[in-house]
């Protein structure tokens, strides 16, 4: 009798990286062009295949985090952002990609990797509405990545990796606005993130602009949860059906 044996099917295993930071007052995403099959031309995440079996998920997301910013883990916050294994996400086959998100100020101009022939800076804005097309699934990757920045600045002291090590409260609130899409009441802001202990250190120093007293400089304070948190505006369509429903 002929007894079938049973063997896992293959599945291959990558890392993509949703590589944030603030460049001109926007929030951009890092890009690259694929230059190799399938989606040849098109924008996609940075990231790729595992080196070899032995090389740990993170050590991966390490390495493609250094081979696309030269930036070392230590200089960046990088955080594993989920796991995409739909069947069909990939046209070469069962491929499951941990995604991982990295936030980290002022990166510089973007060099393309191996497999790919460009890398720029691309406003968030243009991947979310759509108007920049993605390979693959990384468009929901991107979304999931934005929105999981956007929740942990409500609560951590997140917003402070896209600032420079010394920063003004208005430099703060423009990450806060960019990130969350957003204006804010400067005034209100300024009451809150000083209202939260341990969230911002001053410096006792200042920073001149054109004309006026120089601005207080701050940085990061030891406390990484912020209580109270810093609750995101609801969104105006969101607020008319809120008075809406009211009445």
């Amino acid at each position: 009798m002929h007894v079938d044996v049973w063997s896992p099917p293959s599945v291959l295993l990558t890392v993509d990286l949703v590589i944030l930071t603030m460049r001109e007052g926007r929030l951009c995403v890092l890009l690259v062009e694929r230059g190799e099959d399938p989606f040849r031309g098109m924008r996609a995440l940075p990231g790729g295949f595992l080196n070899h079996a032995e090389e740990e998920i993170l050590d991966a997301a390490h390495r493609e985090l250094s081979e696309e910013t030269a930036l070392r883990a230590g200089s960046v916050h990088l955080e594993q952002l989920g796991t995409y294994g739909d069947a069909g996400r990939d046209p070469r086959g069962r491929v499951v990609s941990v995604a991982h998100l990295a936030i980290a100020p002022g990166l510089p101009e973007p060099v393309a990797g191996t497999d790919a022939r460009d890398a720029a800076w691309v406003p968030a804005e243009a991947v979310l509405s759509g108007e920049v097309a993605l390979a693959f699934d990384h468009r929901r990757i991107v979304t999931d990545g934005i929105e999981r920045a956007r929740e942990k600045l409500e609560h951590s002291s997140l917003a402070t990796a896209f600032c420079g090590e010394l920063f003004t409260i208005a430099e703060l609130q423009q990450v806060y606005e960019a990130v969350w899409g957003t204006d804010l009441d400067t005034r209100n802001f300024y009451r809150k993130v000083q209202a939260v202990k341990g969230f911002l250190v001053p410096t006792g120093s200042g920073r001149r602009s054109t004309g006026g007293r120089p601005a207080r400089l701050y940085r990061a304070g030891p406390q990484t949860v912020l209580s109270p948190p810093l609750t995101r505006p609801a969104p105006p369509a969101a607020e008319e059906g809120t008075r809406g429903d009211a009445n």
